[in-house]
């Protein structure tokens, strides 16, 4: 069922989410281990629907993703830098995984 579950749609909830539960909290670590639950699991769905190097690329992505949100937070806040990651993040594997694609005409 979990499969089911499109991964443009986790990576960049996992984002706002772990960031969310950091905040909320004021636990840092616990939105890290949201994050890194949310990573670890798109990342298993795309080597196993996609391939190794398509996941790193990926999780690269979030990664980088994470990394970018903290300066532009300081630049435009911290929960508009969360949403504007997150949604560069979910475009970025829509378009790579997520997309439909066109069935080859005979």
């Amino acid at each position: 069922m979990l499969r089911s579950v499109p991964t443009w749609f986790v990576a960049p909830l996992a984002l706002a989410l772990g960031f969310a539960v950091a905040d909320v909290t004021g636990v840092r670590p616990l939105g890290g281990i949201v994050l890194f639950l949310g990573a670890l699991w798109c990342g298993l769905v795309w080597r196993a629907d996609r391939g190794l190097p398509i996941a790193l690329t990926l999780v690269a992505v979030f990664l980088a993703g994470f990394a970018l949100s903290h300066p532009l937070g300081d630049e435009i806040g911290a929960w508009p830098s969360v949403a504007v990651i997150s949604l560069a993040v979910g475009t970025v594997v829509w378009a790579v995984v997520g997309r439909p694609t066109r069935m080859a005409r005979s």
